[in-house]
């Protein structure tokens, strides 16, 4: 029975988590994938490889780090390894099961912006850029996103491709020379949306609890579609909210230096 009342980031980060399984090897992104992979390693994943793009391989903070140059990450990993031999070895030989990245922007076919908003030679903002994002997004076997589900987020079409997702649907990932899945699954704090077969094009498949088909839709930049079949996303337990909130509360003490 569940009787804490989850927030949306909260609810967004506990569905994400679930996506991950015991066996996968995961390159997490800084921020929410961070949360999400870290809860599932103390969850039901414990026996989840996190690799950030510094170069730590199974590394196991105990607090959410600040960057990939966090110095936990190093502490704790197994091994640190250069960045060339991180992509060159270990990411583009296939050797990494899942990615885990957030951006800026996303359009229907799960590509990905985190380099400008507005055009790029005059951009209304400089985002930080792709770092190891494009690579994440090609090299690893399948990509899972994570997103608040806002208009500005949820664009019809992308100020610039950082990272591909399925390009512009269809079989353009595998036209582009690609052999890995790309983005297979998107959370919001609405809802999981994953692509369809033939198109490649996102569409609804669960909806969070509270959430509703209007919300969806007036919160995307393009005319959402929905699966045959939409299913409702279990609501956080509790155990997974508390673990999530001592996570977030150990790491505020961390940095705050207590």
């Amino acid at each position: 029975m569940t009787t804490l009342q989850a927030s949306s980031d909260e609810l967004m980060t506990v569905v994400a988590s679930r996506a991950l399984r015991n066996d996968d090897v995961c390159f997490v992104g800084i921020g929410a994938p961070s949360a999400a992979c870290n809860l599932a390693r103390a969850t039901h994943a414990p026996e989840l490889v996190l690799i950030y793009e510094s170069g730590t391989l199974e590394t196991r903070p105990d607090n959410l780090p600040l960057s990939i140059g966090d110095g936990e990450l190093c502490d704790t990993a197994l091994t640190t390894v250069s960045v060339p031999e991180l992509f060159g070895y270990w990411l583009q030989s296939g050797r990494i099961s899942k990615g885990f990245l957030g951006g800026a922007q996303i359009d229907r076919f799960a590509n990905i912006n985190s380099t400008v908003i507005g055009p790029y030679d005059e951009p209304m903002v400089r985002l930080p850029g792709g770092g190891g994002a494009p690579e994440i997004a090609a090299n690893c076997g399948e990509v899972f996103i994570i997103a608040k589900h806002q208009p500005r987020v949820l664009v019809e079409r992308i100020d610039f491709i950082t990272s591909l997702g399925h390009g512009t649907g269809g079989t353009a990932r595998a036209d582009a020379g690609l052999v890995t899945a790309g983005p297979t699954l998107l959370v919001t704090d609405l809802c999981m949306m994953r692509p369809e077969e033939d198109t490649r094009e996102l569409v609804v498949s669960s909806i969070h609890p509270g959430s509703t088909r209007g919300q969806i839709q007036e919160r995307t930049g393009w005319e959402v579609r929905f699966a045959e079949d939409v299913a409702e996303t279990p609501p956080p337990t509790d155990d997974e909210l508390r673990i999530l909130r001592e996570l977030h509360e150990r790491t505020r003490r961390s940095h705050a230096g207590g």
